[in-house]
């Protein structure tokens, strides 16, 4: 679940990237630094306390080189205000925000085994299809779902998998309506 405050600070990044023709810019600097932020030691040391905003921006600019100075601006704000740490869900809303725009939908993928590139492909074009949006993808894999594809896209569930119809079936006999 993203923050609010995370929320609102990626509407406002989304907003200077729509000004600037820069969505894809400031969608690989946010990448870097959430990336930065998801390594247990950086994290512990770049949302301590302890350690200066100074030290702190210092790291940041040895591990994450070129960034641009609107994303310097970015991490000064958080740094003064203490919540380098929504860097994560700021990247993350600030991603869900462009794909919106740019009317793409996430499609949450659970199969039964992995899926090999050209199966990934092929099931990406279908949902797309399906929903009429283009659809990126984020795949899973449970092995119980024994079969087929689970998809999840928005608040539409697609179950094709085999442990739904064996579902479905049971309560069919169930109910005594085969």
């Amino acid at each position: 679940m993203i923050r609010a405050a995370a929320r609102r600070y990626a509407d406002a990044v989304f907003e200077l990237a729509r000004a600037e023709g820069s969505y894809d810019a400031w969608g690989a600097d946010l990448d870097h630094l959430a990336a930065l932020l998801e390594v247990p030691l950086a994290a512990r040391a770049l949302t301590s306390p302890v350690i200066s905003p100074a030290q702190k921006m210092s790291v940041i600019e040895a591990e994450v080189p070129n960034l641009r100075p609107p994303t310097r601006n970015l991490l000064r704000l958080l740094l003064h205000r203490d919540r380098l740490g929504f860097l994560p869900d700021i990247a993350a809303a600030f991603h869900e925000r462009l794909n919106r725009e740019r009317g793409i939908v996430t499609a949450q993928v659970t199969t039964a085994e992995p899926l090999d590139a050209a199966t990934q492909a092929s099931l990406a074009a279908k949902l797309s299809a399906y929903v009429g949006k283009q659809v990126q993808m984020q795949t899973s894999v449970d092995p119980s779902i024994i079969g087929g594809v689970v998809a999840q896209i928005g608040d539409q569930l697609i179950d094709g998998s085999v442990r739904g119809r064996l579902e479905l079936l049971r309560r069919r006999l169930a109910a005594g309506a085969v």
